[in-house]
């Protein structure tokens, strides 16, 4: 039921709505009013927001003084598509029609005056300027609309302030960075959060948190062995790249179920160097989200090894070996294959054939944990669930992405589109909740259980 109040919230580009819960876990109260062009982003945002006014349209054409009714805007959330700003893009030609949409803010301002309009998006809308016949930016002329817009913002009356922000400095298990601008008109002072948390936790700073704490450890996924269809070549260089960066080279690998296995996280973008591996240790929050799963959990099983071998030159072709790790003293006894059809194999079968050239990986997995050696046995790979992604993006536990509020299932991709493209919650409920503190209302039952939800997901530092 859309509420007949005064003092109106709206969130425009309200997506799966990351900002809107944000915004209730600050005030106890849910937005008034919510816009997206997108049917299934406010099919989800309905399913969380029942008491929100939906307007599935175009952001440049819904006319927001319609259905505010001369009421006054206390605070708009805006959050304008980000895809044709972003770095992410790399070298591709970029779309005017995405590139224009902080204007439709500028629109909405001056149709309804909001008191506060906070902003996210990218850092690199800073660089915001004209595009030339092909759609990539102009380098000489980067900034200028960025500039034009802050200039129309303020001939409305509006104080400015902006500032680049990382999710993982107030409490969110990501390290999303991103650009958030303040506006207000009201004549109050804009103020900016006290960052609560620091990669090393010193200076009296809660350590960031981890995304370990995050994964359903009660599955694993599968081993990447003897699979009916072998995992790609690229899969399969990252799984061992990653083996030796954040298991065998790292001093401090995550541990998982008391010793039973060491996971990492690998990313399926292209890696900036040959040999390299992009992922994470689990210690760490997980970097930026984006709409598409790219995220896989490695889990290597671990067993004691206790035998003992002089070993041999990587550079040499390999000696004959047996199935028993014991019976051949190489440090490395497991083999991926980077070619051909195979995807490598376990220690308890014969090993292939074996050629002096490099169509095998050697990699080397005798390392230590607290004194004891220990040898890989089997290697574990699954993509990261939504659920997962949910938690570690910042949204409550209790927050509905796998349906809409008819029953309707999502399908995983959908699902994964949402939280990528949402605003993480934390930093919306810190900036409004300093900004905007006086709008806070006594929540229903149901606000009051998300908001303790949430908290009681923070790790004590």
């Amino acid at each position: 039921m859309f509420n007949m109040k005064d003092d109106l919230i709206i969130d425009c580009f309200a997506g799966g709505g990351g900002a809107s819960v944000g915004i209730e876990m600050a005030l106890g109260r849910q937005v008034d009013i919510a816009v997206n062009h997108d049917p299934d982003a406010i099919l989800m945002h309905k399913t969380n927001h029942p008491d929100t006014l939906h307007l599935t349209e175009d952001i440049f054409k819904v006319n927001l003084k319609k259905y505010v009714k001369g009421r006054h805007i206390s605070l708009m959330w805006a959050s304008p598509d980000c895809t044709s700003h972003s770095k992410a893009k790399g070298g591709q030609p970029r779309k005017k029609g995405l590139r224009i949409l902080p204007w439709a803010v500028y629109k909405h301002a001056k149709a309804v005056l909001p008191n506060v309009i906070i902003m996210e998006n990218v850092e690199e809308i800073q660089q915001w300027g004209p595009l030339d016949e092909s759609g990539y930016p102009i380098p000489e002329r980067k900034g200028e609309d960025y500039r034009k817009f802050i200039v129309a913002m303020k001939s409305l009356g509006y104080e400015f302030d902006s500032r680049e922000l990382v999710a993982a400095d107030y409490g969110a298990p990501t390290t999303r960075k991103r650009w958030y601008a303040i506006f207000r008109r009201d004549g109050r002072q804009i103020v900016w959060p006290e960052r609560t948390h620091s990669k090393s936790g010193i200076g009296g700073l809660c350590a960031w948190e981890q995304c370990g704490d995050y994964i359903d450890w009660s599955d694993l996924g599968k081993s990447i062995f003897d699979r009916k269809k072998p995992l790609a070549n690229a899969t399969q260089a990252r799984i061992a790249n990653g083996i030796e960066k954040y298991i065998l080279k790292s001093p401090h690998p995550y541990l998982v179920r008391d010793k039973e296995a060491l996971a990492f996280i690998i990313q399926y973008h292209g890696e900036t160097r040959a040999g390299d591996s992009r992922g994470q240790l689990l210690t760490e929050p997980i970097k930026t989200i984006d709409t598409s799963n790219r995220y896989a959990l490695v889990s290597a099983f671990i067993t004691k090894y206790y035998k003992t071998g002089i070993g041999q030159s990587c550079k040499d072709p390999l000696h004959t070996i047996t199935t028993s790790p014991g019976h051949f003293g190489l440090i490395s006894a497991f083999l991926v294959k980077y070619y051909g059809t195979g995807c490598g194999q376990r220690l308890d079968s014969p090993l292939g054939t074996i050629t002096t050239k490099d169509r095998f990986g050697l990699i080397n997995v005798l390392f230590e944990i607290g004194g004891e050696t220990y040898i890989i046995s089997d290697i574990f790979l699954r993509m990261l669930k939504p659920e997962e992604l949910k938690l570690m993006q910042g949204f409550p536990k209790d927050y509905i992405i796998s349906r809409d509020y008819t029953g309707n299932k999502y399908p995983i991709g959908k699902q994964v589109a949402r939280i990528g493209n949402s605003v993480v919650p934390v930093m919306a409920q810190k900036l409004v909740e300093i900004n905007c503190g006086y709008l806070k209302t006594r929540g229903s039952k149901r606000r009051d259980r998300r908001c303790e939800i949430v908290q009681k997901q923070r790790r004590v530092c």
